[in-house]
Parts: C-alpha cells; structure tokens; sequence
C-alpha cells in the first residue's frame, strides 16, 4: 500500500482511539467526578454504557478508513489470522497508544477542576488505585496490595482473557458477511453492544481493559499529571495489557473452530 494510505490509516487510528478514551474515560470521570452526584452516585451500569457508546462512536468515526481497530488486541489477531499485514501491526499499535494518550488529555482538560480539587484520581485505566476502587467497592473492598476488590492478579487476568475473547467474537460476527447478514453499516452497533455485555457479565474483577492501548496510554498520561500509583507492581503490564494483546488472537481461532466452518456452505 502506498505510503498516503497508510498515513491515512493511522490517522484514522489516531483520531478514533482520542474518541474512544475522550468518551470512555470522560464518562468515568463524570461519574466519579461531578459535584452534584458525589462519589455516593456511582453507578457501574452507567459506566458500562458510556463505554458502549464511546466505542459506537469511534468505529463510525474511523471505520470507514483504517476499519476501526482502536484496540492492539484487535489488530494482532486480525494479523494472525485474517490477513491484515504484519507490517502494519507495529505502526497500528503506535497509533492507538497515541489516540489514547490525547484522549486521556483531552479527559483532563474538561474535567481538570475536579480532577484537581479530588486529588487528581484515577479515571484513567483499570486496576489497583481506579477511582472505583473507593466509590464502587468501598473501603472494604478497595485496592489493597495490588489486588482487585477481593481478586487476585490471576482472577484479574482470568477475567480479562475471556472479556477479550468476547469482544473479538462481537467483532469478527460484525464483519462476517456469512453468518447473520450484519452488514457493516451496522457492525458498530454489534461491537458496541459487546463491549457493553463484557462489561455488565465479566467486567467486575479487572475493569474489563479488553484493549491493552486503551489502558496503557492513559496510564503514561496519568502519571504525568500526578496521578499516584498507575505503575505500582505488575499489575498495569499483565492483565490490562498483555492477557488482551493474547487472548485476542486466541479468540480468532476458537470463532474459526466453532463457528467459521458450519458458515462455509451457507
């Protein structure tokens, strides 16, 4: 592919990961944040759903160009075993860390105030010191010594291994013209209600990162605004980041065990 189609690419990438992280962790922020809720109106649901919605919007933002991966776990597995160039994998991957590290910014630039008068939490990525640990575990349940709530490390990375699984069969149904008849105009909308059951049925030990660029770059983000304890352990590399990066690619291969070949004669 020529070099402009590539750019283009990863522009896309870019612009459609900053949405991704502007939404997601915006709605986070807004509902940890905002003076006329408190902390005491936290709600999970509505996180869950501020995260649909935010992954709704970016894949009809960058679909269209780069096919909307905003996720590394989804381009090394469409890299494994859909044909997506390899040569792409590391410059996609740049991209989305890039895209989210922006969105973060952009996260504190409306929430800034807030951020800052509470200590500047945690509203960017998943894990031990989220600003959930407080509000939507309580003090008993919070992160203490690197565990999730009452999960360890491995309940963590459990969680995330099959959250990504899911999200990549909700993807490769969204683009398999062989199976419902999903057109790709309403693929999004398959994608996004994934990410919402993931996050509503499988989400509760880890955070549900499901995408290692969404964790990661706000992560970097974080740190550099004050944020305390984002690179604490292990933690932030092993299930937000590199169980997604794995269990994706697994994913393709059981949707091609137990689905792909009962759609061939169809």
């Amino acid at each position: 592919m020529k070099q402009k189609g590539l750019t283009g690419e990863l522009m896309a990438e870019i612009f459609g990961t900053f949405v991704l992280i502007l939404l997601g962790d915006g709605v986070v922020a807004q509902v940890g944040l905002a003076a006329r809720l408190d902390s005491a109106a936290y709600n999970w649901n509505t996180i869950v759903f501020g995260w649909g919605f935010a992954v709704l919007v970016a894949v009809y933002v960058a679909g269209g160009v780069s096919g909307a991966h905003i996720n590394p776990a989804v381009t090394i597995a469409l890299a494994v075993k859909r044909g997506f160039p390899w040569s792409k994998v590391g410059p996609y991957i740049v991209a989305q860390l890039v895209g989210a590290f922006l969105g973060a910014l952009g996260v504190y630039l409306v929430y800034r105030e807030g951020l800052v008068a509470a200590g500047m939490p945690n509203v960017w990525s998943t894990g031990p010191g989220a600003l959930y640990a407080g509000s939507f575990w309580g003090e008993a349940g919070s992160y203490a010594a690197g565990s999730t709530g009452s999960y360890s490390l491995l309940n963590a990375s459990i969680a995330e291994f099959f959250g990504t699984m899911v999200l990549l069969w909700g993807v490769l149904a969204s683009g398999d013209e062989k199976n419902m008849g999903l057109k790709h105009n309403m693929g999004p909308f398959l994608v996004a209600f994934t990410v919402v059951a993931v996050g509503l049925s499988l989400g509760g030990p880890s955070g549900y990162s499901i995408n290692p660029a969404r964790d990661l770059g706000p992560r970097i983000f974080g740190l550099l605004v004050g944020t305390k304890g984002l690179f604490d352990g292990i933690y932030w590399l092993v299930p937000p980041v590199l169980i997604p990066a794995i269990s994706g690619a697994i994913g393709v291969f059981v949707y091609d065990w137990f689905i792909s070949p009962f759609l061939a004669n169809k």
